[in-house]
C-alpha cells in the first residue's frame, strides 16, 4: 500500500481497512441501502453499519448551513 500511495502523491498513511471504510461510508453517502452493502462489508448485521452513516463534522455543517439558507423565514 505505501508504494502505491507515495506513488499517487498521497501523503496520508492508507491500509485496507481505511479503504474499506471509506468504499462503505462514499457507498451509504451515495444513497445506497444497507441491504446491498452489508452482504460485502463482513458485517453480522446491518446495524453494525451504523459507524459508515456518520458525517464528519465539516460535512454535518456544510450540510446544515446549506439546508438553513433554504430556510424560508
Amino acid at each position: 500500500m505505501a508504494k502505491y500511495t507515495n506513488k499517487a502523491g498521497i501523503k496520508q498513511q492508507l491500509s485496507p481497512h481505511k479503504l474499506r471504510h471509506f468504499l462503505f461510508t462514499w457507498l451509504k453517502k451515495q444513497g445506497v441501502d444497507d441491504a446491498l452493502i452489508q452482504p460485502y462489508s463482513g458485517h453480522e448485521s446491518r446495524q453494525a453499519l451504523e459507524v459508515y452513516s456518520k458525517l464528519a463534522i465539516t460535512e454535518a455543517q456544510e450540510k446544515y448551513d446549506e439546508v438553513m439558507g433554504k430556510f424560508p423565514v
